[in-house]
Parts: C-alpha cells; sequence; structure tokens
C-alpha cells in the first residue's frame, strides 16, 4: 500500500486556527490531488485570496489519489482532440517538470502496450495512430521480434512503446501540492466532512445572501464561493446544493496481485494489453512501483462501499445510493457476463494470472500474492452509460450559483491534475470572479 504522507507533512491549519474564523474567497471540499492541486493554483493566481481545502480524513490523499497504480500516463487511449486527451498529454509534461523541480522520486520506466494475435494488431494500429493525433512524446511500434529488447521476458505479435510513461507515488505528490498551497498562505484543515452548505447570517442574524456556510457535523466555515473536487462523494456534495443525482458515483473496486520479491525481476516496465473496446476498463496489466514491487491487475468489481477496499467492506447507505439509481441496472444488464467473470478472477486469483502470462510466460499463480486494492469513482448516468468527460454542476438557489461541483474528472486524473487546476481555475475565473 502507499504510505500518504511520507518523507513530510504539511502542517495541518486546525492546529492554528479555527475554520470558523475566518471568511474565505474560495473554499475547496476535497484534498485529494485535483482539490490540491486547483487550490494551488488558484493561490498562485489570486495570492490576495483567503483560500482555504477541508478534508474529511484526517490525512490527504487517503482514497483514490492514495490506492492507484502511480503511473504517469502519456495520453494514448483518448478520443482525439478531446478536453481529456489534451489534458492528460499537457499534465505529462507539467507533471515530469514539477517532480524534477521538487526532487520528488519518479521514474520513467516506458510501457508496452502488446497485441497477443492478428485481431489485436489492427486495434494496436488505430491506437498508435490515435496517439500521434494526440501528440503523446517519441511513441513508436515495435514488430514481434523486438518486443524482447524492451522487456526481455515479453511475448506478443506487435507493440507500442511509449518511453514518456512513468511511476510516482501520487499521494506524496498531492502532499507536496499542499505544501506549496500552504506556503503560499493557504490552510488546509482535516477532520472536516462537509454535511451541507447554508446561506451564513450577519452579526444581527440576518440572511447573509453574500457568503455561504459550509457545514461539518461541529464547525463550518464560511466562503464567498465553494469548488468541491470531493470524488468517490461528488454526486452527494453536488446534490446537498439542489442538484440532480445524474451522473451518479457507483464504485468499482481494482484490485492487484503482487509479484514476490525474488521474482521482480521479470518486469522492468508497464505491459497493457490492447483494450478490448467492448470493456469499459483497459484489463490485468504488469504496473512497476517506485519502491520496486511489481504490481499484477486490477479487475474490476462492485464495491459495497465507496471506500470498500475488501469485499467485506459494506456500507449500507452506498448500496442503497445505487440500488436506487436506474442507471445501475442498465449497466449492469451491459455487462452482465464481464462483471461475473471479474468477480470469478477475484476469487480465483489464478485466472488473473493466466491472462497477464500471455504477456509474460514465466510468471506463474505461486509467484504472486493478493495485494492492495483502489476503488474508482465511476460516474455513470441514468442510462446505465460510464461517463468519460468533465462534468461540473451548479446548485439552485442564489447561494448554489456560487458552488462549482467538479463532479467527474475523469482517470487518468493523477497525471492530469496541473493540467485539470488550470482548466478548473480558467472556469473558476470566468464563472465567478471576470
Amino acid at each position: 500500500m502507499l504510505t500518504q504522507n511520507s518523507c513530510f507533512s504539511f502542517e495541518n491549519s486546525n492546529h492554528k486556527r479555527s475554520p470558523s474564523t475566518t471568511t474565505y474567497d474560495l473554499v475547496v471540499v476535497g484534498g485529494g490531488i485535483v482539490g490540491c492541486a486547483t487550490a494551488r493554483e488558484m493561490k498562485k493566481r489570486r495570492p490576495e485570496f483567503k483560500i482555504a481545502i477541508v478534508e474529511k480524513e484526517n490525512e490527504l490523499a487517503k482514497h483514490q489519489t492514495g490506492h492507484n497504480s502511480g503511473v504517469i500516463h502519456a495520453g494514448i487511449y483518448y478520443k482525439p482532440q478531446s478536453i481529456k486527451a489534451k489534458l492528460c498529454v499537457e499534465g505529462l509534461h507539467l507533471s515530469y517538470d514539477y517532480l524534477n523541480k521538487n526532487n520528488i522520486p519518479h521514474k520513467k520506466v516506458g510501457k508496452l502496450i502488446v497485441a497477443q494475435n492478428k485481431s489485436q494488431v489492427a486495434q494496436l494500429d488505430n491506437l498508435h495512430e490515435r496517439a500521434l493525433q494526440n501528440n503523446c512524446p517519441d511513441i513508436k511500434i515495435v514488430d514481434k521480434d523486438k518486443i524482447s529488447s524492451y522487456e526481455g521476458k515479453c511475448k506478443g505479435e506487435k507493440a507500442i512503446w511509449s518511453p514518456w510513461t512513468g511511476i510516482v507515488d501520487w499521494a506524496l505528490v498531492c502532499n507536496h501540492f499542499a505544501k506549496d498551497f500552504q506556503q503560499m498562505g493557504g490552510d488546509v484543515f482535516l477532520n472536516f466532512e462537509v454535511t451541507g452548505f447554508a446561506e451564513a447570517e450577519d452579526s444581527s442574524a440576518k440572511i447573509d445572501s453574500h457568503h455561504i456556510r459550509v457545514l461539518s457535523k461541529s464547525k463550518h466555515i464560511k466562503a464567498k464561493h465553494v469548488l468541491t473536487c470531493a470524488g468517490l462523494h461528488s454526486d452527494r456534495l453536488a446534490v446537498m446544493s439542489g442538484c440532480d443525482k445524474s451522473p451518479a458515483i457507483v464504485p468499482f473496486r481494482g484490485e492487484y496481485l503482487l509479484l514476490n520479491k525474488e521474482h521482480s525481476h521479470l518486469v522492468s516496465t508497464n505491459i497493457y494489453p490492447v483494450p478490448n473496446p467492448k470493456l469499459p476498463f483497459l484489463g490485468v496489466h504488469f504496473t512497476p512501483r517506485i519502491n520496486g514491487d511489481i504490481w499484477l491487475g486490477p479487475n474490476a468489481v462492485l464495491a459495497f462501499s465507496r471506500e470498500g477496499y475488501r469485499w467485506s467492506d459494506i456500507n449500507i447507505r452506498d448500496c442503497i445510493d445505487f440500488l436506487k439509481f436506474p442507471g445501475f441496472y442498465k449497466l449492469g444488464l451491459k455487462y452482465t457476463y464481464p462483471g461475473m467473470i471479474e468477480i470469478l478472477k477475484s476469487a480465483f486469483y489464478s485466472l488473473a494470472v493466466k491472462d497477464c502470462a500471455k504477456f509474460i510466460p514465466d510468471v506463474k499463480t505461486d509467484m504472486v500474492t493478493r495485494g492492495p486494492a483502489g476503488v474508482r469513482a465511476q460516474a455513470l448516468d441514468r442510462d446505465g452509460n460510464l461517463v468519460d468527460d468533465f462534468v461540473f454542476d451548479y446548485g439552485t438557489g442564489e447561494m448554489g450559483k456560487r458552488i462549482l461541483h467538479c463532479r467527474n474528472a475523469p482517470s487518468p486524473g493523477a497525471t492530469s491534475s496541473l493540467a485539470i487546476a488550470k482548466y478548473i481555475s480558467n472556469k473558476l475565473e470566468k464563472d465567478f470572479y471576470s
């Protein structure tokens, strides 16, 4: 598992002041990498603003940011000219610049996307063309007899080589963003779980329609404007200010296997399959980690809790939420068979190892153990479609107009975080401060 706050800890603003003692120009709800990157970007642009981040956990990067594969993506898969493609490629370069300037451990280990048969070769060629249109740096085709020169034990018919794909601890990066933000004068309040939004009152107990109280169980914080970047809870925060339930968040857990240390020499780069266009996820792959581990996976299974990293993690409220949402049943009908296969792979991980062995035949079931897991905040519309684009929303009424909800910042959100921060900041400045 990742260790959040490794190497250093930012100073928790709770120790310096109560959040209710200051009126903030902007409060960012959510201490993941998108929220921290955006707060940092806004503080750079508006140094005179009082800005705060509030996070419900006792540390930053607790969930999606701290439970992902740690890959720095190159932007290969995404539709050309889409916002997602542009922000990933821009975020790739911004990330490496930031990592180098701040001496954050990372490696450009590269990535092979490997076709296993003739039918996948045609899909691979299409993917290569897409990568070129997206301006992914230094992408190249690798013929069958050259694959082993990039990864000695790897087998396949043809591959794409992406030398700029890398690995890093994104939780550590997120904490660096927060540290930058605080050094510029921003505040970070932990253990602040937002329970609602209300119009503020002035000293005479009259409604102050120009300010918002961001409420927690036993405290509040006062703001002129609010941005929510709440990941797994983004739909709930949106509904609190009058937004529609759709898109709803349905949690999917991705479980990894861990290659035993004595066999880690078998893999030195990221090895991915050619994605199946009929399925919503990329499939199992090999991922080197910055600490030297090798992860195999992930699968994709429904989680019974928004923070459900194990089958035994069950949250009744979370289950009721997705069971009441009509899009969930439509999604289930679309992917019944693939979903059952994923459950089988979770129960019998030898099936996942079998998939991985198509690429590295030397890998056997007795070489792996169960590893960590992450939960993906999958946005889903009422028709059962997985939402794969940015979704922003405003609440209702005068107060709601001053709350911007980032309801979906699609993967690869960590790689794109600095570019997403610019994108959201542009929107904040246009909608709130122009």
